[in-house]
């Protein structure tokens, strides 16, 4: 009996939860799923100027939505945050929309930087139904102008000691929706390179950039460089050791006012090669503080909080890619995430990215789940780095394919939630097979060049869609 209850139980459960959308599509590679209502429907727009008066429509894609010329439609609208004072509708405002040309539209005045909801309902034959859920957001001038692109910089390939060639590992970063990446092979940055020339001629939109983790001679610190024009490793091998040495040991002698225990070597060390990173024009960040290796974190707590102190990294790898069952063992990013609200609280506020660290992309449990989104007007390499610097990027996790979670500035954290929900599962699945034809050319193969070409700017197509031009 208990056992018919039980299944009785989860059935309705089951139901429930597909009636709601919540098991009627699937997971993407990245762990996003598409909304029901956005998979049937088109939102043009679904992000507009915040203080202004904007058109939005309400698009049926098929038959089984289309809209019915007998039934009464009618939109309930509530902002999420402020209620209006400017003149635009209420909490609650139901308006009773025609539809004009297979859409409903409505024009208001969206105010403040907020979520929009809007509830439609049809009304036939004396029945009424709820046919569509819709989300918008309005956004303030000084971000509307960019767009949110997801990146890696933190992964190896079998140039170190990850698994796939160069070549394959950028296809498959494209193929879970990455807009930008890096390899950062262990002391070699010429896989990065490799997977750059590869594809540099070829029709993609991936843009692709060179990255090292770099461990610097007796530093137990590992500092990733993202977009430095030279290699890190080289400037201490052969030769250029003594230097290496030499320039380490006087900033070493420079030290003052340091904590009583901490090993100032490895203080001097990791700013050495911050100070390298930044002479390259590249991006520094210090990685995995808290990762466990030898039964301890890896970096002593004395050194770690000086260099939280001092600030001598560009950003923080606030969330890294750990996997499921790791997690679950020792909940590094739980640490790392406390670390950084512990830092905020004290006034120090710093950059913040998502990695996956994967060492095997077609094996991992995190690869495409873990990664930094940053609003920047472009996916050019200038821009990627001033919008991590800017704080307009936030560390994103997805483990286990299940909630997505984004950890960074309060205000880039609420949008980021809307587009992980609202916006970035069918970019995704746009880069899904762009991705797979990397690969294919990766293997040799040239058919895949056409269709590749064919693909090219479907991502800024796709975002002139989903942003309003200003009115």
């Amino acid at each position: 009996m208990k056992r018919i209850v039980f299944l009785l139980t989860l059935s309705l459960i089951l139901a429930g939860a597909s009636f709601a959308g919540v098991l009627d599509t699937p997971h993407l590679e990245s762990g996003l799923q598409i909304r029901i209502d956005n998979r049937y429907w088109d939102v043009l727009p679904q992000i507009v100027p915040a203080d202004q008066e904007s058109t939005v429509s309400f698009v049926p894609l098929f038959d089984h939505v289309k809209l019915i010329d007998n039934a009464v439609y009618e939109l309930t609208y509530t902002p999420m945050e402020f209620e209006p004072i400017q003149g635009g509708p209420k909490a609650g405002t139901k308006t009773v929309i025609t539809p004009e040309d297979g859409r409903i539209s409505i024009t208001m005045l969206f105010e403040e930087e907020q979520e929009h909801d809007f509830i439609l309902n049809r009304t036939l034959d004396g029945k009424t139904n709820q046919v569509g859920r819709f989300r918008i957001y309005s956004l303030k001038s000084d971000l509307y102008g960019m767009r949110p692109y997801k990146g890696d910089f933190h992964q190896h390939s079998n140039r170190s000691d990850g698994v796939e060639s160069p070549a394959y590992v950028a296809g498959a970063c494209r193929r879970v929706g990455l807009d930008w990446t890096a390899l950062s092979d262990h002391h070699f940055r010429g896989g990065s390179i490799e997977a750059r020339d590869f594809f540099a001629d070829l029709p993609i939109d991936l843009r692709l950039y060179p990255g090292e983790e770099c461990h610097s001679p007796g530093n137990p610190v590992h500092i990733l460089s993202f977009g430095a024009n030279e290699g890190i490793t080289e400037q201490w091998k052969d030769d250029l050791r003594e230097v290496y040495d030499q320039e380490v040991a006087e900033i070493q002698e420079g030290l003052s006012d340091v904590p009583e225990g901490m090993d100032k070597f490895h203080y001097a060390a990791c700013i050495w090669v911050s100070k390298k990173i930044a002479e390259f024009n590249g991006l520094s960040m210090l990685c995995h503080p808290y990762w466990v290796t030898g039964n301890r974190y890896n970096v002593d707590e004395r050194l770690l909080n000086h260099i939280f102190a001092t600030r001598i990294f560009d950003a923080y790898e606030l969330i890294s890619g750990f996997s499921w069952d790791s997690l679950n063992n020792l909940d590094v990013n739980g640490i790392q995430v406390a670390r950084y609200v512990e830092e905020c609280a004290k006034g120090n506020r710093m950059p913040v990215c998502g990695i996956a660290d994967t060492h095997g992309h077609e094996r991992s449990d995190q690869f495409g789940r873990y990664y930094t989104l940053v609003i920047a007007p472009t996916t050019d390499l200038s821009d990627i780095i001033e919008g991590i610097r800017d704080y307009r990027s936030v560390a994103v996790e997805t483990p286990k394919g299940e909630l997505a979670r984004a950890y960074g500035p309060f205000r880039i954290v609420k949008f980021a939630k809307y587009l992980l929900r609202e916006v970035l599962p069918q970019h995704d699945e746009l880069c899904f097979e762009e991705g797979r034809l990397m690969i294919q050319c990766a293997s040799g193969d040239e058919s895949a060049l056409p269709r590749l070409a064919q693909l090219q700017g479907q991502i800024a197509r796709f975002y002139d869609k989903v942003y309003s031009p200003v009115n």
